[in-house]
């Protein structure tokens, strides 16, 4: 995620101009609107997020299967509420990946 959100800060900043860093009101959101889009749909087209990518994992459905459009703009959602990544099962798996049947997984 943190590469996810480096590369949401460059883009934003690019996009929006440096106010997105410092600046209240709507700018302040768009750090935060760039990662929703870009972890969104990097998620649906490769099954992982950029951030993802360069680590070489992804997500995938636990019984397999395509993620398709709403699990990954969901987990997506999901993840930007920040909570869910705090409550995690006994398989160590998030409560967005617990309530979506998504798991993480190594790509290599």
């Amino acid at each position: 995620m943190i590469g996810d959100w480096a590369a949401s800060m460059l883009v934003a900043t690019m996009l929006f101009g440096p106010g997105v860093l410092t600046e209240s009101g709507w700018r302040s959101f768009m750090v935060l609107a760039v990662y929703f889009v870009e972890a969104s749909v990097l998620t649906t087209v490769t099954g992982s997020s950029f951030g993802q990518l360069l680590a070489r994992i992804g997500v995938t459905r636990v019984e397999g299967g395509p993620l398709g459009l709403w699990r990954p703009t969901v987990r997506t959602a999901l993840k930007c509420l920040v909570i869910p990544m705090f409550v995690v099962g006994a398989e160590r798996r998030g409560l967005h990946d617990l309530l979506l049947g998504t798991v993480v997984v190594n790509r290599r």
